[in-house]
């Protein structure tokens, strides 16, 4: 049998917020929600394939993110880099680089931080 990584898993401060981003904004739909004690826990993935991304808020005792230097980047395949660039700026996301057609590779590649600051890379084919 194949190894497959199945789900990561990323603390946030607003569980609420951080849904409504990565659903709304971001378009990756919520598929769960559980919730242990002191940690409230959603599951996004796309329908069609993908990965699955696994939200965490530990509200029992909330300290601030610490994103050290070990997670680069969400890389995320979309149809429009700018439009989801965009909506997420107007969202609570913050620009790192306006989307650009680079020479190197024949893409269009963007980037934002979602609202506790994790790095996405909007990459259109």
């Amino acid at each position: 049998m194949a190894q497959i990584i199945g789900q990561i898993c990323f603390n946030v401060t607003d569980i609420e917020r951080s849904i409504d981003f990565w659903e709304n904004v971001m378009g990756v739909p919520l598929q769960s929600r559980t919730e242990i004690p002191g940690v409230k826990e959603a599951v996004l993935a796309a329908d069609d394939g993908g990965g699955r991304l696994q939200l965490a808020h530990a509200w029992e005792d909330p300290k601030p993110i610490d994103h050290g230097n070990a997670l680069w980047k969400i890389y995320m395949i979309v149809d429009d880099a700018m439009a989801v660039h965009d909506k997420a700026v107007a969202n609570g996301g913050t620009s790192t680089m306006v989307p650009e057609r680079l020479e190197r590779w024949p893409v269009i590649v963007g980037f934002v931080l979602d609202p506790d600051g994790y790095n996405i890379e909007l990459m259109q084919q």
